[in-house]
């Protein structure tokens, strides 16, 4: 919005030439990750005695940790403060008629929403499951399917015009059309190496990323702090992917597929980051407030979106291991306990508690030890996937 008031402005006066600085993306950047993080600084406090008002608290499950029993009732659904600074913030500072902004905006807002509904039932109902997995997954699904089918065909072309054409094409060919290589699966390291995946399989593959690394961060969002920070980290590294791909200079030199528009989602990606380091102001050992699924969801969805765009989704596998690993640890723990209880009559378990991070608790670290290294742990993979940039 304020790129298409100085662009307006610039064009009354000569005297207005010094709003020129909003053409530049790197400015915009540093600008939208300032306004956010004041945002939610300046709101945070206000949103927390909101919530605490209405009694929107933790429940904590009966099963849960002896030292987790002291957060009951500590306001929940702080993912709220996030998504408002985010939205606000992006919105201020990036180009309105850049498309893929506006499909990772709609991602992270739908995924929020149904994040809110799970919190909501939480709170309301004091039903620590909240919303029916079944239930969740299949509004999952819906955001994930229809966000995969579009970006299959904007990623290919260049314009909304073109892509509605190339999916009209799409549709009378019976479904069977050719997908230029950027729209194939790249392989870090080797970036020569791409492989086609066709519209089907692109679909599959972005639906797989976008649903999966959202209930990868949920799940990561366990103790004070844990997700927010690895969060910050991967949406400002694949930022950095952003501007690569959208920089036909930059892209060209590194080898990268050149996406034009991409770039304009280091606003999002900065965004992100200055909200995320405003809720970690309050969500900071001993947290103020949670984030709740409305913030996890959200946030997980744009980091798998984003990946998509920029064509990473083996480097956000990467750069987000903790979020990988978590994600199996549950899987792994679930799938073992039901096999053993077929095979033996009696579950039994690889680790003391899933997911991950809880697992490491029961061993003896404290909380703040585990996210910390965890954190840690975060920044040398997000390191690992930047080198992707130049190696190979």
């Amino acid at each position: 919005m304020l790129l298409t008031l100085a662009q307006w402005l610039q064009g009354l006066s000569p005297e207005f030439g010094y709003f020129r600085v909003f053409q530049y993306l790197t400015f915009r950047a540093v600008m939208a990750a300032l306004t956010a993080l004041l945002i939610g600084l300046i709101a945070g406090p206000m949103v927390i005695r909101r919530l605490t008002a209405l009694k929107i608290g933790q429940p904590i499950r009966g099963y849960a940790l002896e030292s987790h029993l002291s957060k009951s009732g500590t306001p929940t659904m702080g993912g709220v403060l996030i998504l408002m600074a985010i939205a606000i913030s992006t919105l201020l500072w990036f180009d309105w008629s850049n498309r893929f902004v506006w499909i990772v905006l709609l991602v992270t807002l739908g995924f929020g929403a149904i994040g809110w509904v799970d919190d909501w039932r939480k709170v309301v109902n004091k039903d620590p499951e909240g919303m029916p997995s079944r239930e969740k997954y299949l509004w999952q699904s819906v955001i994930g399917l229809l966000a995969a089918l579009y970006l299959v065909f904007c990623i290919s072309e260049n314009s909304n015009a073109r892509v509605f054409e190339l999916f009209a094409q799409w549709i009378r060919s019976g479904f069977d059309v050719n997908l230029p290589p950027k729209a194939g699966l790249l392989v870090p390291f080797f970036k020569e190496v791409s492989y086609p995946l066709g519209v089907l399989g692109f679909v599959v593959m972005t639906y797989l990323v976008i649903v999966g690394s959202s209930n990868a961060v949920n799940l990561t969002d366990g103790l004070d702090g844990l997700a927010i920070m690895p969060v910050v980290m991967v949406g400002s590294a694949l930022g950095v992917f952003a501007y690569v791909t959208g920089s036909s200079v930059f892209s060209k030199y590194l080898l990268f597929p050149y996406i034009p528009g991409s770039g304009e989602l280091l606003i999002f990606c900065s965004a992100m980051a200055g909200a995320g380091l405003a809720f970690l102001w309050f969500n900071t050992h001993p947290a103020q407030v949670f984030m709740g699924d409305v913030g996890a969801l959200a946030l997980g969805g744009a980091l798998g979106t984003i990946a998509v765009i920029v064509r990473q989704e083996i480097v956000l596998s990467i750069m987000g291991g903790i979020f990988v690993v978590e994600a199996l640890s549950v899987m792994l723990q679930v799938s073992y306990f039901k096999y053993t209880k077929r095979k033996y009559g009696e579950g039994r378990r690889v680790l003391r508690m899933a997911p991950l991070h809880h697992h490491f608790e029961k061993t003896g670290w404290r909380e703040t030890q585990v996210v910390v290294r965890f954190w840690i742990i975060t920044m040398l993979l997000c390191l690992v996937g930047l080198s992707t940039l130049k190696l190979r």
